[in-house]
């Protein structure tokens, strides 16, 4: 028999961004300092928890045309088959063939937040992605459908009473798709996510909301599959 118990396990690990959160909150006067301090415990926790074929970094995006992204807090990349990640004087910058995620992390969720979160979702979107055929040794594979990137917001606490609502559903409708958010959590009181079938959001109110926002984005990576084989070729033209 053991003294071990996982039930106390997950719950200390979702206390422990849960307090680190609410520090961060408390102890920093400057919006700019408290807004680093949160988005470095979510990026923290992922580094931590994902499956070691990805990786968690604040950056920017790039595509082959040489777009970029806006800034985006919190991006999920491939770094198992992605060929180059660019870093430059504390700048992480992905190609977007690499990304499967990207979250903005504020203080509070609110209607503007909500809307900051779904411009910087969108211009991650619109970026182009390339795919090339997989050769294997009897041939090539088809070149591989471009996998969704998944959207979301993530913070402390709400501006709303109660959290989840009518405000927040209103705020979470879109007209262009490239901004639906699919996934988000409010630490302190639940997580939400977005039923492509059914086209509508379900809210969780739990006692361990980032414990099961992480496990719903893992889940979600999981049927994700891979991202494309990115074809180098296309940006190796910026040489010239």
């Amino acid at each position: 028999m053991t003294d071990w118990s996982l039930s106390v396990l997950l719950s200390g690990l979702h206390d422990d961004i849960q307090q680190k959160l609410a520090i961060a909150r408390k102890s920093f006067a400057h919006p700019g300092t408290k807004g680093d301090a949160s988005e470095k415990v979510w990026l923290e926790m992922l580094l931590e928890y994902l499956p070691q074929r990805y990786q968690a970094a604040s950056a920017h995006i790039v595509d082959s045309h040489g777009n970029f992204s806006d800034q985006i807090d919190v991006v999920v990349f491939d770094r198992q088959y992605s060929p180059f990640i660019f870093k430059y004087q504390g700048q992480t910058i992905v190609p977007a063939e690499s990304v499967y995620a990207v979250f903005e992390a504020k203080q509070a969720i609110n209607a503007t937040m909500v809307g900051y979160a779904q411009k910087k979702v969108a211009s991650v979107r619109r970026l182009h992605r390339t795919s090339l055929p997989i050769p294997h040794a009897g041939g090539t594979y088809p070149a591989k459908p471009l996998i969704p990137i998944l959207g979301g917001l993530l913070t402390f606490e709400s501006d709303w009473s109660p959290p989840f609502g009518a405000p927040l559903e209103r705020a979470l409708a879109v007209t262009d798709q490239l901004e639906r958010l699919e996934m988000g959590c409010v630490a302190a009181h639940g997580h939400f996510s977005f039923d492509p079938a059914a086209k509508t959001y379900s809210f969780t109110k739990e006692g361990r909301p980032a414990t099961a926002f992480l496990f719903n984005l893992i889940s979600t990576l999981q049927f994700s599959g891979t991202v494309p084989m990115i074809d180098i070729q296309a940006y190796a033209r910026w040489l010239s």
